[in-house]
């Protein structure tokens, strides 16, 4: 299954294979507690770093490894 990100340079959508992409959880700290948002890391063809924020329901169904 492929996911798309928006390349920024390319300015428009690309699909990338979901064996190419890691999970990350970016987390912060407010005054309410702790905030976490998930995402997914992938690098286009021409070396372009990507970033697809998703909700944790979406984060979950894919299996893919988690980023350090």
């Amino acid at each position: 299954m492929a996911i798309e990100f928006y390349n920024v340079k390319k300015r428009k959508k690309v699909s990338i294979n979901e064996s190419e992409i890691k999970k990350v959880e970016y987390k912060r700290e407010t005054t309410k507690g702790v905030q976490v948002r998930y995402a997914f890391r992938a690098q286009d063809d021409d070396g372009t770093n990507l970033t697809k924020f998703v909700s944790k329901a979406d984060y979950d169904k894919v299996d893919a490894p988690v980023a350090a």
